[in-house]
């Protein structure tokens, strides 16, 4: 609940329709979810990169990145993780006001955080992406020797170790990092914006 009290919706001069003809894509958030070392920066970042080169205006929100700035009071706990998808889901929907195709890398483990998050963005511009790689991969890749940490007990609440993730039942788009490279994968994504007319 806000509490924040004698506020008015301000309407802007300028509408996301506008914004949205002069960008010349369609708006819309890839989500991208799964476990640590999964992939997500990664895959996001290559598909950020081939969808710039293309000429589209985009933005890439990393969960650590976020950590360093706007929700750096939070911790890992389970209601702060909720407080963190929270925050990201209304940052993004301004990003989405202004035409933007948006990229968000998050662990994001529970189903109904994910849920919530495209409640409030809107199902025809949430599209989930599950970048799926089985625990065992992402703890050999442990790219920031964080589940070495979970394991040594240096880490609480960490996911995959002691803290549950929940797969995507229905994902927008479903990638193997441990089968397809990360261009597979990119050029997995960037098809379907295509043939969903997020991009032409």
């Amino acid at each position: 609940m806000s509490k924040a009290t004698n506020i008015v919706w301000h309407d802007a001069g300028v509408c996301p329709e506008e914004r949205q003809e002069k960008i010349g894509s369609k708006p819309c958030i890839l989500w991208y979810t799964g476990l640590s070392g999964s992939g997500k920066s990664t895959v996001a970042n290559a598909v950020d990169r081939l969808l710039f080169d293309k000429g589209y205006t985009t933005y890439l929100l990393d969960g650590d990145n976020v950590r360093h700035g706007l929700n750096k009071d939070l911790g890992f706990s389970d209601v702060d993780r909720v407080e963190n998808i929270r925050r990201i889901s209304e940052v993004s929907n301004l990003f989405l006001d202004a035409g933007l195709i948006v990229s968000t890398a998050f662990i994001s483990p529970f189903r109904a955080d994910r849920l919530q998050a495209k409640a409030l963005i809107g199902d025809e511009r949430f599209i989930e992406v599950f970048v799926d790689a089985p625990l065992e991969t992402c703890e050999k890749r442990d790219p920031k020797g964080l589940y070495q940490k979970a394991r040594d007990g240096m880490i609480k609440n960490f996911t995959g170790i002691d803290s549950p993730y929940e797969s995507p039942l229905a994902p927008s788009i479903h990638l193997s990092t441990n089968c397809d490279d990360i261009e597979q994968c990119a050029s997995q994504v960037v098809d379907y914006l295509l043939n969903n007319q997020f991009i032409k």
